[in-house]
């Protein structure tokens, strides 16, 4: 009889009733959305959030489920073409998106590239959220200690002032060429004599102004930047070398003097991020040498 056939699961909900039954269906966790994420990197990297800043979400809504984060120095268009072939819909970049530092886009609209950038990240269901200040102000700095670790500098780093650094005594060639090495980078530039002896080195990862890398060539050997107007510091320094000072500075290019602290972020994020994948995902370095070219 048909009366007889009833299945265990139809016996159940008829004993339990209709609310028990769906009480006992498993239950399917709610997906982690894109707000939901960035509430957590705000509650999580130690400082308060600041009212004026660049970190915000560029592209993307809030209520956006994440599939998957990459972590990048610059969502380039290559950056956001890699994170979307792995799925990887929620980019944290530290620096910009859209050709400025405060990724404004009024200017640019019109614009074929930038266009062409904007519809695939929107057609792939992907978000970007800039993360610069914040992880430079946490304490300590995460592009900072990114950096220290991937050159293997802890050890050097004065515990006063994180970008001062002590070393056995070297040349600057021979300190320059391992900084190369350990970083892979193409393009590395040095001004100064390459056997000048070198103990102390100041570092400012990224781009650094006059006014600050004239006070870190006064304390120190040589200066590690990314980045720096060449009219400025760089005429400084062959001023100071002219003049007779025993100086030196060292230009790796603003992504590769950061991306390390950005590859730590990804480390970080996994500390509290456990629900979806997160992968660091390198910027290419921009530039190659025409004595060796990028095959």
């Amino acid at each position: 009889m048909t009366n007889l056939s009833l299945s265990r699961r139809t016996f159940l909900m008829a004993s339990l009733g209709l609310p028990a039954f769906r009480m006992l269906r498993p239950h399917s966790p709610q997906a982690l959305t894109t707000g939901q994420l960035i509430d957590r990197i705000k509650t999580q990297v130690g400082i308060p959030w600041r009212e004026q800043t660049v970190d915000r979400l560029i592209e993307g809504t809030p209520e956006l489920p994440v599939k998957g984060i990459a972590c990048t120095m610059m969502a380039t268009l290559d950056v956001v073409q890699r994170a979307a072939a792995k799925n990887l819909n929620l980019i944290i970049t530290h620096e910009p998106t859209y050709y400025s530092h405060q990724d404004r886009t009024e200017s640019i609209e019109q614009d074929s590239l930038y266009q062409y950038k904007h519809n695939f990240i929107q057609q792939h269901g992907m978000a970007i959220f800039h993360f610069h200040d914040h992880w430079h102000g946490r304490k300590p700095d995460g592009i900072a200690t990114g950096m220290i670790r991937e050159l293997g500098w802890q050890k050097n780093v004065d515990p006063e002032n994180h970008r001062l650094f002590t070393f056995p005594q070297t040349t600057l060639a021979r300190f320059a060429q391992n900084m190369s090495n350990k970083l892979n980078i193409q393009t590395m530039r040095v001004i100064g004599d390459a056997q000048l002896p070198v103990k102390r080195v100041m570092a400012s990862w990224g781009n650094v102004s006059l006014l600050q890398g004239i006070s870190y060539v006064n304390q120190a050997d040589v200066v590690v930047v990314g980045e720096t107007h060449e009219w400025e510091l760089v005429e400084y320094v062959q001023d100071a070398i002219a003049a007779g000072q025993k100086k030196a500075l060292i230009i790796l290019g603003h992504f590769l003097s950061e991306q390390a602290g950005m590859k730590y972020c990804a480390e970080w994020l996994k500390e509290f991020i456990p629900e979806v994948p997160v992968e660091f995902i390198a910027a290419k370095e921009p530039y190659w040498r025409a004595d060796k070219p990028v095959k």
